[in-house]
């Protein structure tokens, strides 16, 4: 199914799949009343979307019980392909010993220098995405 603008939509598990194959999003959330957004590196835990971040962070503070959203995707600027999926989900810190020793074999190693002990879970409450598909040449960038 394509939107009104020739951009394909995602279902729920296409949109899955494709966040479990890239490593780094971004996530949206609130400081300071504004709208704030950081890169970070997460890993696909079923259908949740999982963070590594420092106890006591600006970003672990921040997500404590908020609704955030979270967007990952790929392009190829040379095809003009590409997809993007955003998950809206209530984040929260994971607290149980056992679920931290579970979400700690995760394949979720931190990129940034520094200890990253706490573990964000963002449940995806709410999954959109689109997908642009290659498009013919010559007809003005216009899907075929």
């Amino acid at each position: 199914m394509n939107d009104g603008n020739g951009l394909e939509i995602l279902d729920r598990q296409e949109c899955l799949t494709l966040l479990g194959s890239v490593p780094l999003g971004r996530v949206v959330f609130t400081e300071r009343a504004l709208p704030a957004v950081q890169p970070v590196n997460f890993a696909l835990d079923q259908d949740s979307v999982i963070i590594r971040t420092a106890v006591g962070s600006k970003l672990a503070a921040a997500m404590r019980g908020t609704i955030v959203a979270f967007e990952a995707d790929a392009f190829d600027g040379t095809n003009r392909t590409g997809w993007s999926v955003t998950v809206i989900g209530q984040a929260s810190a994971v607290r149980d010993p056992a679920e931290v020793t579970r979400l700690s074999r995760l394949p979720l190693r931190p990129w940034a220098p520094g200890r990253r002990d706490q573990f964000i879970r963002i449940p995806s409450q709410h999954v959109t995405g689109r997908r642009i598909n290659p498009v013919s040449r010559g007809n003005g960038g216009q899907a075929a």
